[in-house]
């Protein structure tokens, strides 16, 4: 086998714009026998001497991306993990544990994007090949993280699912399929990816800024009961709600990943329409009072948490509670390849007639039947009844 594969550099402040990762990629003269070469999404050049089989996830949520490629066995191959997804999504992970009882024995420590790894425990598992999101890239250089492990011979791959969805989901996937020599389930997914995102983007490119409906995201609404409100910036589900056409009030007035407005500002803003993310944080964070979405959740626990929320002091004479324009969708989304889901589900409740026939039920059904480790169930996305 002999692979490379070139990719613009990627910073976290020069992300790529409108890059299509199947077409992105540039051929190169030919590596020895075996040899694997490709420019990760930080611009580093990353070598390996054959597809890695013993992988270390610096971020356990990255787990929704890298799964994808081999949803039978997610486990397979992983020499460790960060806790985040058992501390933060356990619910998925009992889902995953129940499905692939293999992964209770993988190796778990923290989480990279917390400043938590440890390199030396990472070392000892004896990886050949550790792969960090692009939101731990800056900490890791400040902690030596990659000199470290650059002395022990392990090669690193920053690859991104949070910060700029929409153009570096497909490279990030493709990075780490030629990395576990797994390109053609890469592809496969990708084609899947453009597909559904098209399906939107292509409807709304054109849209005059008139015609686009200003959203408030609320970010993790209600995971503190005594505090409001967290509000997305120019990052992740705020990316993919402009994507989908709307406009996200956050965006000019926080940048990166967003900020905290007040009450007082939700009030005087009256939006038309307020979508919330919500995910089940009660073993997390005891107290919280957030849509329990995930792959545990009723209907009527997801109403109740909806109605609470809009039950709060002055909401329920807001615009979008009235109208019922209220809504709130899974959290984890925001880190995942499954955010192409929330688009869809974005685009119709901005504009339904438009979208009429669109139908992310049924995406959703699909990611699951052909990449997802674990079956469908549960709730991830509502609008108040």
């Amino acid at each position: 086998m002999k692979t490379r594969r070139n990719l613009p550099a990627v910073g976290r402040r020069g992300f790529l714009g409108g890059l299509g990762a199947t077409g992105a990629l540039l051929a190169a003269p030919a590596l020895a026998a075996g040899e694997i070469e490709v420019s990760d999404l930080a611009g580093r050049t990353v070598k390996l001497k054959a597809p890695a089989k013993r992988v270390i996830l610096g971020e356990g949520r990255l787990m929704y991306g890298y799964s994808v490629l081999q949803p039978k066995a997610p486990f397979e191959r992983l020499a460790g993990w960060g806790d985040d997804m058992v501390l933060y999504d356990p619910g998925t992970y009992r889902h995953y544990r129940a499905k692939h009882p293999s992964g209770d024995a993988v190796p778990r420590f923290g989480s990279a994007v917390n400043s938590d790894f440890s390199v030396e425990q990472a070392i000892a598992l004896n990886p050949d090949l550790i792969l960090f999101p692009l939101s731990a890239y800056q900490r890791q250089i400040q902690a030596g993280t990659f000199e470290k492990l650059q002395r022990a011979n392990i090669p690193v791959a920053i690859v991104d699912l949070r910060e700029q969805l929409a153009q570096n989901t497909q490279p990030s996937i493709e990075i780490m399929g030629t990395l576990l020599g797994l390109d053609k389930e890469a592809a496969e997914f990708n084609r899947f990816y453009l597909r559904e995102t098209r399906r939107v983007s292509s409807a709304v490119w054109n849209l005059p800024a008139n015609k686009r409906t200003t959203v408030f995201m609320e970010r993790a609404a209600g995971i503190d009961p005594n505090n409001c409100c967290m509000t997305f910036g120019n990052a992740n589900l705020a990316v993919t709600l402009q994507d989908a056409g709307g406009i996200n009030w956050g965006s000019a007035r926080f940048p990166g990943i967003g900020g905290t407005a007040s009450p007082e500002a939700i009030l005087t803003l009256d939006p038309e329409v307020i979508i919330g993310t919500g995910a089940d944080w009660a073993e997390s964070t005891p107290g919280s009072r957030g849509v329990p979405f995930g792959y545990e959740t009723t209907s009527a626990q997801v109403q109740a948490a909806l109605k609470a929320l809009a039950d709060r002091p002055g909401w329920n004479a807001l615009k979008a509670v009235k109208s019922k324009r209220f809504y709130s969708v899974y959290h984890q989304f925001y880190t995942s390849p499954a955010h192409l889901v929330a688009m869809q589900v974005f685009a119709k409740w901005l504009y339904p007639e438009q979208f009429a026939g669109l139908d992310p039920d049924a995406v959703w059904r699909e990611y699951h039947e052909r990449y997802s480790p674990i079956p469908l169930s549960g709730v991830f996305w509502a609008q108040l009844a």
